[in-house]
């Protein structure tokens, strides 16, 4: 009988399956490979090598607390002469002495997760087994077979791969910019995605039940929204909108996702404090990625929350055009998801591709604050009965709006907007850094006749009462208009544009004012006003009357947001008509200057001068710098600067950098003052790699 076969050393070749695999940002310490493709593994043995016809070989794949090959956690295979398709499965690449290479594949719906690998050897009746290691497991856009296929090689890089990007805020007509670091390849990034899962609700009342769950992108999106919120478990973020933030980190200050999640994994997965809507989705981004699913973060201008499912946001004014306080219904002036792409075996035939995935904690699914995943061709066509929360998302970007205007003689006049809400709804393009609208993925032009009949199929499934209709609209029209630069420490105009279509002239009242606003919609005292009883209209003429904003006046009481609520309300002495204009501007934050100096290349310090020029009439104090960039930083780098900055000066540092890898790389840069925060900065690096 033939010696026993005794396992020496085995290498996982973590370098080069991990290259192969798209994983090679997360470095070579550990095996990350794609379910559905090959990977290969070297052995070698003592005394003797592998002995065809004398040796069989087995392996064992195990993941989650209780390994099932019931549940499918658990597969027992032999390793054969070539590998088989859809399974578990192990070939012999190579015999060279004592040592073996074996290729491993595992099916293209294997569960995701960080398995344990075994090696069975038997010699006649002698049987041995050992432990080769562990290795984690993630979905593969690149397998055709997989449900996160992607078939386009450059989206798999934008959307999987690439861990820099570009959220959009501001205004639907003041679009803003911020860079974010994903890091989904950072260090402990994987393990804390991996802990996500292993936090959440289901996975601790049936662990058994969840982990054989887990080949379902659907399922693990659904786990994904829930726990980047803290609302009902042990989740990642904490939300609030109230501009407190003394007891934990504002969701301005925020650059990327690598700092949160570590911090919440250090922390025994204690929330972060705090997050808003941006921040939900971009977490949630990167945790999506990191496990292989295709995803982008996406930006709704005007976005709705209908908290009666009536498919109509009704928001009540005065006579001053000031929101009242019975209002429950909110039109955030942007809000931010996700869209994950896979294919929806759990639904008829159509709706595969991008979903909406959304961690913002705003209404319960299931009984649980998630939301989705919702298919985007079912929210364009109304196709409300479609699984998860379509309803929501179609009101997001298709409800109407009615304003109740509340009048000092008690009388309630009503103004309706059909094409207010879901506006320019945007996305980073793929390999640039400029901005794609996708509206058109959402919705048919507003007030379109498609618009109109996929607005009228939805309503099928409304059981909330309805408003009656609006009065017909007026032969006078009045609309908001604003200066082209509207800077934070400046001035700057916004004006009333009246029409008055008619033969006859008008008398007429404005009222107008703006307020400074919160992304959620409250409003702050007055920085604005004119009100004019009597404002003549001339016959078939136009009318602007303009509006001084200054900075002394908005300064003090503007929020973060950095937002401004301009209202006009036009009143008809002779007809009665109250005609009303809302309009959120946007003042923006400086500039921040980026220089590199020297030539980046790969494993040489680097340093980058970063600046920004104080715009208000006052000093700034309490200046710091905040700097990120996956493969350029360790995490998070904060430097403070030690005197006032002068007005019209600039604040200025220089961070150390050392590239780890080539290629184009993002600095993301934040800074923070006592009177300016949330100004974002970046810079686009290319390394040159390592000479050969």
């Amino acid at each position: 009988m033939a010696e026993a076969l005794i396992l020496e050393n085995c290498d996982l070749d973590c370098s080069t399956n991990n290259l192969n695999h798209h994983t090679t940002e997360a470095g070579c310490t550990h095996l990350i490979v794609r379910r559905g493709q090959a990977f290969e593994i070297k052995l070698q043995f003592s005394p003797r090598g592998y002995e065809e016809g004398v040796d069989q070989l087995a392996l064992i794949a195990q993941t989650g607390p209780c390994p099932s090959e019931d549940f499918f956690t658990e597969a027992h295979f032999k390793v054969t002469e070539s590998l088989q398709e859809a399974e578990w499965s192990a070939a012999i690449s190579s015999v060279d002495g004592e040592n073996l290479v074996l290729s491993v594949i595992s099916p293209p719906d294997a569960r995701i997760g960080k398995y344990s690998l075994s090696l069975e050897t038997s010699t006649g009746v002698e049987e041995n087994s050992c432990n080769l290691g562990e290795f984690f497991l993630l979905f593969n856009p690149w397998c055709p077979e997989d449900s996160v296929y992607m078939e386009n090689d450059e989206e798999r890089i934008e959307y999987v791969v690439t861990q820099h990007g570009i959220i959009f805020q501001g205004t639907k007509s003041s679009i803003t910019t911020v860079p974010w670091n994903f890091g989904q390849f950072e260090d402990g990034i994987l393990e804390a995605a991996l802990e996500i899962l292993d936090n959440n609700p289901k996975f601790k009342e049936d662990s058994k039940t969840d982990c054989t769950q887990r080949n379902d992108p659907v399922y693990i999106s659904r786990v994904v929204s829930a726990m980047v919120n803290c609302n009902d478990d042990s989740g990642i973020l904490y939300g609030r909108w109230d501009n407190c933030y003394t007891d934990g980190v504002s969701p301005m200050f925020w650059i990327g996702s690598v700092d949160i999640l570590r911090r919440w994994k250090k922390f025994r997965c204690q929330a972060v404090r705090y997050g808003q809507c941006w921040v939900f989705a971009a977490v949630a981004c990167s945790v999506l990625r990191c496990l292989g699913i295709p995803a982008r973060v996406v930006t709704n201008y005007n976005s709705a929350h209908d908290a009666n499912r009536n498919l109509v946001i009704e928001q009540y004014v005065d006579d001053q055009g000031k929101t009242q306080k019975k209002q429950k219904e909110i039109i955030w002036n942007f809000h931010c998801w996700v869209e994950a792409w896979m294919n929806r075996m759990d639904l008829p035939e159509g709706y595969d591709g991008w979903q909406v995935i959304d961690p913002t904690p705003q209404e319960k699914s299931d009984g649980v604050y998630c939301c989705g995943p919702a298919p985007v061709l079912a929210v364009k066509e109304g196709d409300l009965a479609i699984s998860y929360d379509v309803p929501f998302v179609y009101a997001e970007v298709n409800a109407d709006v009615v304003y109740y205007l509340e009048q000092k003689d008690g009388t309630v006049r009503q103004t309706k907007f059909t094409a207010q809400v879901g506006q320019n709804i945007s996305t980073k393009a793929v390999g640039k850094d400029s901005r794609e609208d996708i509206t058109h993925n959402y919705k048919y032009p507003d007030d379109s006749e498609d618009e109109r009949r996929v607005f009228e199929k939805a309503n099928q499934y409304v059981d909330v009462p309805r408003p009656p209709k609006a009065e017909a609209p007026s032969d006078v029209g009045i609309k908001i208009k604003v200066s082209e630069k509207m800077d934070k420490g400046s001035d700057f105009d916004v004006f009333a544009v009246m029409n008055n279509n008619t033969e006859e002239d008008k008398e007429c009242r404005l009222t107008f004012c703006a307020r400074p606003t919160s992304l959620t919609g409250d409003v702050g005292p007055e920085c604005g006003k004119k009100d004019l009883l009597n404002l003549k209209l001339q016959a078939n003429a136009e009318k602007t009357v303009p509006l001084r904003i200054l900075y002394e006046q908005y300064g003090s009481s503007l929020t973060q947001d950095n937002l401004i609520k301009v209202v006009a309300l036009l009143q008809d002495h002779s007809s009665k008509d109250v005609l009303l204009a809302i309009r959120d501007i946007h003042v923006t934050n400086p500039g921040i200057k980026v220089k590199v100096l020297g030539e980046p290349k790969q494993k040489k310090k680097l340093v980058a001068e970063i600046s920004m020029k104080n715009p208000l009439q006052e000093p700034l104090m309490g200046c710091s710098f905040t700097v990120e960039g996956a493969g350029l930083t360790d995490g998070l780098v904060v430097k403070d600067l030690d005197c006032p900055v002068e007005p019209g000066e600039d604040a200025k540092v220089r961070v150390d950098l050392m590239p780890q890898l080539s290629g184009l790389r993002k600095l993301v840069v934040d800074f923070e003052s006592d009177r300016l925060q949330g100004v974002k900065g970046y810079k686009n690096i290319i390394i040159a790699p390592l000479p050969k």
